[in-house]
């Protein structure tokens, strides 16, 4: 006796869906797009034969990885999922490389702001001691880095 629904490896393949279909529970007949990368690539006789060798608990798994590299492979037949993955890594290195370029330039602008207030007062040190300046107080290294609306502006003059 047949299903009432067919999987989609027997709908694909026109043929009667016995009740212990090796390709049913992997191949539903909502997803026939699915089944049909499969078999254009690998066969499905093939599929159902590397299935049966595998461990029950592991062939939900077996069969979505099936599924997806028969997919890739359809859309790049040369690379395939490689090809993929390949990309992926290359947009990974890009964005570590640009993320090391930024860590690279807050490092030197923390440091330019951290040694440009303190060579300012020790110029202002020296000229205190010579008298020709009265002290005045240290601005900014960056004009506008410092402003911040919820700080009072004198605040920030004291500290930076």
């Amino acid at each position: 006796m047949s299903n009432p629904t067919r999987c989609a490896a027997c709908r694909y393949l026109r043929r009667r869906c016995c009740e212990d279909c090796a390709l049913a529970p992997y191949f539903p007949s909502a997803n026939p797009h699915r089944f049909a990368c499969v078999h254009r690539i690998f066969g499905a006789s093939n599929v159902a034969r590397m299935l049966q060798q595998i461990p029950v608990e592991q062939r939900r798994q077996a069969a979505d990885a099936i599924a997806m590299e028969a997919y890739w492979r359809v859309q790049d037949p040369v690379y395939g999922s490689v090809g993929v993955i390949s990309m992926l890594q290359r947009e990974i290195s890009v964005a570590q490389c640009e993320l090391a370029e930024t860590q690279a330039q807050i490092t030197m602008y923390a440091s330019q702001a951290q040694s440009q207030p303190n060579q300012i007062a020790a110029a202002q040190c020296l000229v205190e001691d010579v008298h020709l300046v009265p002290s005045q107080p240290s601005q900014p290294p960056f004009p506008g880095l410092y402003q911040r609306d919820d700080i009072p502006q004198e605040t920030l003059q004291r500290h930076f």
